[in-house]
């Protein structure tokens, strides 16, 4: 779109909402101000295009416009999934659940969901307060509800919030419902086709009975009661990033056996400012600056951070140096997987009908490690719905035991079908007491995993390019990497090509082509003759370009891990140069 039609374009939607008479006048004022300044970004950025409703729901800066989230917007998409929800469940008595995290406006948003969703004759039940993700996942289920919505953006900036739909197996919703979903949405062409009055019998408070049932779940999936109970001074701190996970996470710590808890007091309370963090992202080292600190001061054990919805956690451990380290969440993927097949072996409980599930991006030593066991595992799209479909699929077939992606999210066990940092931090802290017990530091165990499998090494290199500039020149750099792939990377031939946007895969030394199963998604990798794959796909939540970058090398004895380590380091950024995302 050109500046003369994209002017003309944001002036008719910027009207629209100042004419309507559904639009309050707080809102109007915030769009004139935005007009009135002589550099007209701003409101160009509020209105050029409607906030999608995407696969995952809606994420976004907050404001006023047609590309923000505000009541506005919120309450356009619930009408459309009130919409699709009495057109798939006629008849019938439709509940949805409703959670919310720490971010600003979030108990708003909530409150305005459950607004829509009542007056359109659908029973809402909404927690007393915030709550992590994955209670809500395990609501939906528990309460026999046909939907869920949580309000969150996840670990975006403060100044963005979201909305994600979920559909009545507690997961995000997949095909078809998804789609159909998005048709309802974008339906809504104004904002008296919105049902805005609510019917507060419709609305309805979750009691504390669905944490402590929640809580009793979590405490059935431990495996090593023994050595929990012989460490149970582990020294574990943890930081909740000012959201949700504060609510659960020392609940189910200190239900499961563990008495020797640290907050980090400055992060305990929830604030949507995130006032000691740049971004509220385990993921990112600046957010765990002081969980690091208090476990320096206390000699801690393990370092666990939640991100605000509390359904992705970063971990940290002492290094063979002694020195506290933090795990990416590959290595903690692996350790969590290869630990729960570990423990299962043990008692017994493998028979060949159990599976694992990570996405395509994820380490491919989760891979070795469930071959090694004999333990089916299946690779989806990025996006835990996928995993949860697989299990939603396997359903009375095979036992799902764990799955994970690298972006921190993990799952064991499947009364929840999100990822759980919740039920994550109690595996983590009781496979970090069943390492003591024998001896050993969680870098310990990850050290022999290394030499049992090779040492893999990944890196993710995030481009951000915001606005509608930035969107033009991801697709871009996609496009020109179809179209003009390396033939070599690092030195080493390329040998294979997977293209999920077209779906084919690329054999480059037998010359074949073969189709790919999985749905269709913008997402291409490169595989090396030695064993580095590379990733790349725009954030589907975010606006950024993301490359993964794996490879990996032979480790024959722990002395020689930083020797290794610099091997890989080296390539890893020999291709962050070739590939220019540096």
């Amino acid at each position: 779109m050109d500046k003369v039609a994209m002017d003309k374009a944001v002036s008719e939607k910027v009207r629209s909402w100042l004419d309507s008479d559904v639009v309050d006048e707080e809102t109007k004022k915030e769009i004139r101000r935005m007009m009135n300044k002589d550099d007209k970004t701003e409101i160009i950025e509020a209105f050029y295009k409607d906030l999608e409703f995407g696969t995952g729901g809606l994420r976004g800066i907050m404001g006023a416009g047609t590309n923000r989230m505000n009541k506005y917007t919120v309450a356009s998409a619930t009408q459309g999934l009130a919409n699709y929800l009495k057109k798939s469940f006629p008849g019938t008595e439709i509940k949805v659940a409703i959670a919310h995290d720490s971010r600003n406006q979030s108990d708003f948003f909530t409150k305005t969901a459950a607004a829509i969703l009542s007056a359109n004759g659908i029973t809402v039940f909404i927690f007393e307060d915030l709550r992590p993700t994955p209670i809500l996942s395990y609501a939906v289920r528990k309460l026999g509800c046909q939907s869920g919505i949580v309000i969150t953006a996840s670990h975006n900036p403060r100044e963005y919030n979201g909305y994600k739909a979920y559909w009545n197996d507690g997961a995000q919703m997949v095909p078809p419902h998804d789609k159909n979903t998005i048709l309802e949405v974008n339906g809504i062409k104004n904002f008296n086709q919105v049902n805005f009055n609510q019917d507060d019998g419709k609305i309805k408070k979750i009691g504390k009975d669905i944490d402590e049932s929640y809580l009793e779940e979590v405490a059935g999936l431990v495996l090593s009661p023994g050595e929990i109970k012989k460490q149970k001074n582990l020294k574990i701190v943890y930081s909740s990033l000012h959201g949700s996970g504060i609510t659960l996470v020392p609940k189910v710590l200190e239900k499961i056996g563990f008495t020797n808890l640290h907050l980090v007091e400055e992060q305990s309370m929830p604030d949507g400012n995130f006032p000691t963090v740049k971004y509220p992202n385990p993921e990112e080292t600046e957010a765990m600056t002081l969980a690091l600190k208090k476990a320096r001061e206390i000699d801690a054990d393990i370092i666990m951070a939640t991100d605000p919805d509390a359904d992705r956690v970063g971990i940290g451990t002492k290094n063979h140096h002694g020195e506290f380290q933090l795990l990416n969440g590959n290595q903690t993927g692996a350790l969590l997987i290869y630990y729960e097949l570990k423990k299962w072996k043990e008692l017994n409980r493998l028979d060949g009908n159990q599976y694992i599930v990570k996405t395509i991006v994820t380490t491919d030593m989760i891979d070795a490690i469930a071959a090694k066991f004999n333990v089916a595992c299946y690779n989806v799209l990025t996006g835990f719905k996928y995993i949860a479909e697989i299990i939603r699929n396997e359903e009375g077939n095979r036992k799902f035991i764990a799955g994970g992606e690298e972006s921190y999210g993990y799952l064991v066990g499947d009364f929840v079908r999100d990822k759980d940092a919740v039920s994550a931090c109690a595996v983590i802290a009781e496979m970090t007491a069943y390492a003591r017990d024998k001896g050993m530091t969680l870098m310990d165990m990850l050290l022999d995993i290394y030499m049992e499998y090779g040492q893999f090494m990944e890196k993710l290199v995030s481009l951000e390019r915001k606005g509608k500039s930035g969107s033009e020149e991801i697709k871009t750099m996609m496009m020109n990497l179809r179209e003009n792939p390396p033939k070599e990377i690092a030195g080493s031939k390329l040998v294979k090509v997977s293209d999920y946007l077209n779906r084919i895969e690329k054999d480059i030394a037998a010359g074949k082509t073969t189709a790919i199963s999985l749905p269709q998604s913008d997402v291409l990798q490169f595989f090396t003759a030695d064993g580095t794959k590379i990733s790349a796909r725009p954030s589907g939540t975010e606006p950024k370009i993301k490359f993964y970058i794996s490879a990996r090398e032979k480790l024959a004895r722990r002395e020689d891990y930083d020797k290794v380590t610099e091997v890989l380091d080296a390539r890893i950024g020999r291709i962050v140069k070739e590939l220019g995302v540096g």
